[in-house]
């Protein structure tokens, strides 16, 4: 029978006991784009496992500029490990592509987690994951070009949503760390070397070969973590 929540890796990696304590209390939300998970300092509420879209963490700064910190897709979560420590959003955490997601209190979370190791060890090696997704995306920011960037974020957008991206400027300038006026000039720069097509905030992959070749090493790094935490991919599916 078909389940839902297994379009999310992680609750597809668990095993049929620690899932089965946990599935009454999830449901399923569409998350439209522009919807704010979590404020900056702000109490975690709510433990979302996306099916797909991109959740973006962002750092606020106080000149009003942000910069994001990290991605999450249909292979991870975001508020777990918070939720377990009663702690707060680090970051300002708004969803970047809509999709949907399986959500669940952050109380009846931790409560699970205390009574199931296996649980609370899944969250806790995605954190792990995160933290590195993170410490690689600080060196990449300061050591790897603009276009080299760019190139990295679009592997890893097109890995959790495909070829086509409906993203705002706003989202590509904090994704790459560049003011919005330099996004067209990077986006010119691809679309010239018939990478991508880009129109008003559409992305439209045409290469990804190409976009392989010119990204830096940081996805390869990234995807190395994940599977080294996580190992193979999940044996369940939303249509098991």
């Amino acid at each position: 029978m078909a389940n839902g929540h297994f379009s999310n890796d992680l609750l597809a990696r668990l095993d049929e006991p620690t899932f089965a304590a946990i599935e009454p209390h999830l449901r399923i939300m569409q998350l439209e784009t522009g919807y704010v998970l979590a404020e900056t300092n702000a109490r975690i509420e709510r433990v979302y496992f996306p099916h797909g879209g991109i959740i973006s963490c962002v750092v606020e700064l106080i000149g009003g500029g942000a910069i994001e910190s990290g991605m999450i897709g249909k292979d991870g979560q975001f508020g777990a490990g918070a939720a377990l420590d009663h702690k707060v959003s680090l970051n300002f955490v708004i969803m970047q592509v809509a999709a949907h997601a399986s959500v669940i209190d952050a109380d009846k979370l931790r409560l699970a987690a205390q009574e199931i190791p296996n649980l609370r060890d899944m969250m806790m090696r995605y954190e792990q994951f995160f933290l590195a997704q993170v410490q690689q995306t600080a060196a990449c920011n300061a050591a790897h070009s603009v276009s080299n960037r760019a190139c990295k974020w679009l592997l890893r957008m097109q890995r959790l949503v495909g070829d086509d991206l409906n993203l705002t400027q706003e989202f590509l300038a904090q994704m790459m760390g560049v003011q919005r006026g330099g996004v067209n000039a990077i986006a010119q720069d691809l679309q010239k070397l018939e990478m991508i097509t880009y129109s008003r905030g559409h992305i439209h992959i045409l290469d990804l070969p190409r976009i392989q070749q010119r990204a830096c090493e940081c996805d390869a790094a990234i995807n190395a973590h994940f599977e080294e935490i996580f190992g193979s991919k999940p044996m369940r599916s939303s249509a098991a």
